[in-house]
């Protein structure tokens, strides 16, 4: 996958939504989608933040993003039907979402894990995803070649000790979107899962605190994978996860 070479402006014409798109993969997926000639949707709930890429968007002389200030934390069903509302009368359609968005919690063993912690985890790399989806499908279906890609790891395909929430959560991830791939198969909407790998963002560096992030990947490294998947020379993946970088 980190092979793939993207024709110039894949993307070309598409309106793509980032969740997580002020740092790291989300940060990277939005600027490298927007110079493919996307209309890039930045959400995420730092403002600061998603004016930095914003900005770095329009100096690349890409198209002019929009941006969602939205905390998935506490963000409601309401407040993801008001966002399709707002997208759907500015663009028409949605013909891209990247899950990107997630918690790690904390590294402990199961039976320290907090009932809070359990459920902050699972409100942003599962509930919100559940909620977001359901509210952006009309808008999905009103697109010719519609790509949703959700965001895995190893470790929601084998259980590791002490990834506790964070594991099960990428579970729930993967199942999810086979769900919905299964639904839809046959149809002009795909869903599909990227497992980053070891990749250079803040998240790692919480998780490996010892690691040097300039011997991993760099989020940008790792960017064919998401290019693909969301252009249309994907069409006709569905229901797959793959990995970003060779194992």
């Amino acid at each position: 996958m980190l092979e793939y070479l993207p024709q110039a402006n894949c993307l070309q014409g598409k309106v793509i939504l980032v969740t997580g798109a002020g740092a790291g993969i989300g940060k990277a997926a939005a600027i490298n989608f927007a110079q493919q000639g996307a209309e890039v949707i930045l959400l995420g709930k730092t403002t600061e933040k998603l004016e930095k890429v914003y900005d770095e968007i329009l100096a690349s002389g890409a198209k002019e993003p929009a941006i969602v200030p939205l905390d998935m934390q506490g963000a409601t069903k309401d407040h993801y039907l008001a966002m399709a509302q707002t997208i759907e009368d500015t663009f028409g359609r949605l013909d891209g979402l990247l899950h990107n968005a997630s918690q790690l919690g904390t590294l402990m063993p199961f039976e320290q894990w907090p009932q809070d912690k359990l459920e902050m985890v699972m409100q942003v790399n599962v509930n919100a995803q559940f909620i977001m989806t359901q509210a952006l499908l009309p808008l999905l279906k009103k697109s010719d070649s519609a790509s949703v890609v959700f965001t895995s790891s190893s470790v929601g395909r084998k259980g590791r000790a002490f990834w506790g929430a964070y594991a099960i959560s990428k579970f729930a991830t993967e199942g999810m979107m086979q769900v919905l791939a299964d639904e839809f198969d046959n149809t002009h909407i795909r869903f599909n899962a990227i497992n980053p790998g070891a990749t250079a963002t803040k998240m790692r560096a919480v998780a490996y605190p010892a690691e040097d992030p300039a011997n991993i990947a760099q989020p940008d490294d790792i960017m064919p994978a998401y290019l693909y998947l969301m252009s249309d020379e994907s069409r006709d993946i569905n229901g797959q996860s793959i990995d970003a970088q060779p194992k």
